[in-house]
C-alpha cells in the first residue's frame, strides 16, 4: 500500500548537516520502500520548507514505526506532519 507523508518545517528551522546525513542513512536502511522523496521548497525552488515522501508500507502502523525513529522527527524539525493513504492511478512519465 502507498502512503504520502507531507511535512512542513517549523518556522526558522536551520537544518543541521549531521542530522540530514543521519536522515538519509535512515531512509536507505528503512524496511519501508521509499518510492520517492525530497525537500519541499519555495516556489522559486530555493530554501527548504519541509519534506514529501511517497512510500510503500504494509499499513499505517509501519509508517508510524518508521516515523518515530527518523532523525528529523527526533530533532523536532516539523511543525506539521500529515500521513495519507495514496492510490496511484496515473503515471505519464513514459
Amino acid at each position: 500500500m502507498h502512503f504520502v507523508i507531507f511535512c512542513v518545517d517549523k518556522p526558522g528551522i536551520t537544518r543541521d548537516p549531521a542530522v540530514m546525513a543521519a536522515h538519509v542513512e535512515y531512509l536507505n536502511a528503512s524496511p519501508i520502500k521509499n518510492v520517492m522523496s525530497g525537500p519541499l521548497t519555495g516556489d522559486d525552488g530555493e530554501g527548504v520548507v519541509g519534506s514529501l515522501y511517497v512510500v510503500e508500507a504494509e499499513n499505517r502502523a509501519a509508517i508510524e514505526a518508521f516515523q518515530k525513529d527518523d532523525p528529523l522527527v527526533k530533532a523536532d524539525y516539523w511543525d506539521l506532519v500529515e500521513v495519507r493513504a495514496f492510490n496511484k492511478r496515473v503515471d505519464n512519465r513514459d
